[in-house]
């Protein structure tokens, strides 16, 4: 795949996506296993807590090539999965996903994103330090299949004051 970030739209996850997100999901070792229903979940406003899920599609072809979706509680969101198709990885598509996300959460008024990773994911581990993630913990024995601890991260971020809540 010949894609580079410059050539994938960010947009709104939608119902007509689902398929092709669970199958990158489950293309990928380190991405949640999720079952459709918590997809479903995260496309649902009326969902509590309220969540934006995101793709990334080739803007030629349309293909969905990666997605995110965080859950929102104000003043604070968590960052519950960021996966990009192998095929399309190492070309900046997760830092363009968490860029647009951080975007929507800003205007959300939300000051930190919290996540937490397997400690065994490098990869990930990497990207999220690139992003300003700093680690605040580790969950013991948190994963299963393989049996794994989490790594607890945290980003701060910063909305306009014009935005701004009393915290």
């Amino acid at each position: 795949m010949n894609l580079s970030s410059a050539a994938v739209r960010v947009r709104r996850m939608k119902l007509a996506d689902l398929d092709r997100v669970i199958e990158i999901a489950e293309s990928l070792r380190e991405a949640p296993q999720w079952p459709r229903s918590a997809y479903l979940t995260a496309l649902d406003p009326e969902a509590t807590p309220r969540r934006i899920a995101l793709v990334a599609e080739d803007s030629v072809s349309s293909a969905v090539v990666g997605f995110t979706v965080a859950s929102l509680l104000p003043p604070q969101a968590e960052l519950e999965t960021i996966a990009v198709a192998q095929a399309a990885q190492r070309r900046g598509l997760a830092r363009r996903l968490f860029t647009t996300l951080s975007a929507e959460l800003n205007s959300a008024q939300v000051a930190q994103i919290n996540l937490e990773v397997r400690a065994s994911n490098l990869p990930a581990l990497g990207l999220y330090r690139l992003l300003g993630f700093a680690e605040t913990g580790h969950r013991t024995h948190y994963y299963h299949d393989p049996v794994e601890d989490a790594v607890l991260m945290r980003l701060r971020l910063i909305y306009p004051a014009s935005q701004a809540r009393i915290l």
